[in-house]
């Protein structure tokens, strides 16, 4: 039951995140490859703020947030006139850059050690610390920013913002500003990479730059690809599918690679828990060639 509980929480976790990275990729039609790097800045925050000071929970996670997005207006500002392919490529760099500013600032981060003794979330009396209770706090957390997509989809800004991606000359000509929304889509976008990251810290109760890996990007974009870039629920049935998939395979491949070592098979190493990865990669070409729209599109 754990374990179920533990997928589940895991799944949900990523239903935020993709959430977060539709209203880039879906809203107004830029293909951010750098989504992990505000994953992995809410979770430092939080494990900072948790680790060196007393300060309730929602503060933390409320500071994490507002750090993720000022962060998104950062990184926007250079890249308001880039599209397609330079625009993918300096959110690649971006992330990239997060992550090893993590990994060597020692004096920040602690580097390859890690933060640990992250504190668990805290209302009134109570600490969470129970798998059940971390899956109501993320289910919390999952309504609220579905509520939050859906009256943006259905808004003046929701509207100018897809405006912009099906023809931002046309838009502009029509008067929408296009930078300002843009900015506003990057800054909400991050704060809710942000707002996972802030709870998979105190979830996992350590934080480490191992854990905001490149791929992490590419199994959020896959996420959205394979639910469908124009369908909040699309969202929810990509993580439902990918998440327990990959822990699945994640869990066959860890029992070969022990079983080979134990049989004295040399060609099969603990490496090949990575291959899980290749299956990314076969489901993007699957869905681009028989169901380019989407599950639930």
């Amino acid at each position: 039951m754990n374990y179920v509980l533990r997928i589940a929480t895991m799944s949900m976790l990523y239903m935020v995140l993709a959430l977060g990275l539709r209203i880039v990729t879906g809203f107004i039609g830029y293909l951010d490859l750098g989504y992990v790097g505000f994953y992995a800045i809410g979770a430092y925050t939080s494990a900072l703020l948790s680790a060196h000071y007393d300060i309730p929970y929602w503060m933390i996670l409320l500071l994490a947030v507002s750090h993720g997005a000022l962060w998104g207006i950062l990184r926007g500002i250079p890249t308001l006139g880039l599209t397609g392919d330079y625009f993918a490529i300096v959110t690649f760099g971006f992330s990239e850059l997060i992550v090893l500013i993590i990994r060597n600032e020692v004096w920040l981060t602690r580097g390859p050690m890690g933060i640990t003794g992250v504190k668990g979330p805290s209302f009134l009396w109570h600490t969470l610390s129970k798998d059940w209770e971390f899956f109501y706090l993320i289910l919390f957390m999952l309504v609220l920013a579905t509520v939050v997509i859906r009256r943006l989809e259905h808004s003046r800004t929701g509207r100018a913002m897809i405006a912009i991606r099906e023809d931002e000359t046309a838009a502009e000509a029509c008067g929408i500003d296009t930078r300002r929304y843009k900015m506003l889509a990057f800054a909400l976008s991050a704060s809710f990479g942000a707002a996972a990251g802030s709870f998979y810290a105190h979830w996992m109760h350590i934080v480490h730059p191992d854990m905001f890996h490149f791929w992490e990007s590419i199994l959020v974009l896959c996420i959205v690809i394979v639910g469908g870039m124009g369908s909040v629920s699309g969202v929810v049935v990509g993580a439902l599918v990918l998440i327990p998939v990959t822990d699945i395979l994640r869990v066959a491949l860890l029992a070969l690679a022990r079983w080979s070592a134990q049989a004295g098979v040399t060609f099969i190493s603990q490496d090949i828990v990575n291959a899980r990865y290749l299956v990314f990669g076969v489901i993007l070409i699957l869905m681009m060639r028989f169901r380019s729209q989407g599950l639930k599109s």
